[in-house]
């Protein structure tokens, strides 16, 4: 079914997934942060407190900028997590997630607690491990999150991708292409300086979220769009488990849906 409204272009179904379509990346950021507003107030009160893991990158700073310029929620009952960061990257490092998320989320939004994945930690299993556990202390309400030009979610990258992972936080070797997408994205000045490894969620663990957000806005990402919604569900297409998730959506620009 279709549907079309003053600033949403078409919305439609591909498995459980429902796909929205919106004319540009401001419209489609507005609206996806009403939508998470929502849905963390609802958490809040039916259960007096809400959980969210938010993701990092150039499709999350629309969104992330619509949603600490609210003052619609009672952010001192949210406890926030993250997806993923670099082994070996110091929390001010300018590529640090953490440092990306403590300046665009924690210190305008001021929420009850923010877990940060320590890429830096001594001892990476042992960092795994202890995340873990604080995933596991709470439901997740919302979970914010992109896709990755090869289709990864978080640094679930197609060659290592396991729908059944038995783990919910794991150490992994990032693959070239996603290591080349930081570079492009101008993240870091050269493919060396990228780091090789990194911590991340699980695809069951994201896959636990009651709710999913994916953003995937841009012309660049028109090509893993139409993958991910038109190939089989597969982990050589990480991001295609979306089409299994019972509230789950895919948020797209014109741009991004010029393939479908």
């Amino acid at each position: 079914m279709t549907k079309k409204t003053d600033k949403l272009l078409e919305t439609f179904w591909v498995d459980a997934l429902s796909v929205r379509v919106y004319p540009d990346g401001a419209t489609l950021a507005q609206d996806a942060a009403q939508m998470a507003l929502e849905c963390l107030g609802e958490a809040i009160a039916q259960q007096g407190s809400a959980a969210v893991i938010l993701a990092t990158g150039n499709s999350q700073l629309q969104f992330l900028g619509a949603i600490a310029s609210s003052n619609n929620l009672d952010w001192s009952k949210v406890t926030f997590f993250h997806l993923d960061e670099y082994v070996g990257i110091a929390a001010e490092h300018p590529a640090s997630f953490r440092r990306y998320l403590r300046d665009r989320a924690e210190r305008p939004l001021n929420p009850k607690t923010f877990h940060y994945l320590q890429g830096d930690a001594p001892n990476p299993l042992a960092e795994c491990e202890r995340y873990t556990q604080l995933l596991q202390e709470q439901p997740i309400d919302l979970c914010c999150l992109g896709v990755g030009a090869n289709g990864h979610l978080a640094f679930n990258e197609p060659d290592v991708a396991d729908f059944d992972d038995p783990q919910r936080v794991k150490p992994i070797e990032l693959a070239s292409a996603t290591r080349q997408q930081q570079v492009d994205s101008g993240c870091f000045p050269t493919l060396d300086s990228v780091p090789q490894f990194a911590l991340t969620l699980t695809l069951p663990a994201i896959c636990t979220a009651k709710n999913l957000f994916c953003f995937a806005p841009g012309i660049h990402k028109a090509a893993i769009a139409r993958k991910m919604l038109k190939s089989p569900i597969s982990p050589q297409c990480p991001a295609s488990i979306l089409r299994s998730h019972p509230q789950a959506m895919l948020f797209l620009d014109r741009d991004a849906a010029s393939q479908l």
